[in-house]
């Protein structure tokens, strides 16, 4: 099992900063990928950003340029630091992992959701 405890999030203006982060622990070996998803009132959850343990990271096209997802694997935590935030971006972010176990195939976890929401 894998708990993560999701913190950051709230509102913000357009055009304001927000800073959300994800801690995993649970008897893992490793957590393979570490990301963030949103969902919007009345819109499938949709993909924000993951990066892989040696760091290499990934977002969906429309927050590129604008936000910047890390990782400290010490502490098992993904952080996602969003810029230049728009009314759209206002959603339920949701943490993911993805977390290897000993005898174990990987294994996907999910997190609580925090609440971001940008006023126009």
């Amino acid at each position: 099992q894998v708990q993560l405890v999701e913190s950051g999030g709230g509102l913000v203006q357009t055009g304001g900063s927000l800073r959300i982060s994800c801690a995993a622990s649970g008897r893992f070996i490793s957590i393979k990928v570490m990301g963030w998803y949103r969902q919007a009132p009345g819109k499938q959850r949709e993909l924000v950003a993951v990066v892989t343990s040696d760091g290499r990271p990934n977002y969906v096209d429309s927050v590129k340029e604008r936000f910047t997802i890390s990782r400290d694997n010490a502490k098992n935590t993904v952080f996602l630091q969003m810029n230049s935030l728009k009314p759209e971006d206002t959603a339920v972010y949701y943490c993911n992992v993805i977390a290897m176990f000993q005898g174990v195939g990987p294994l996907q976890y999910w997190g609580q959701g925090t609440q971001v929401t940008v006023s126009s």
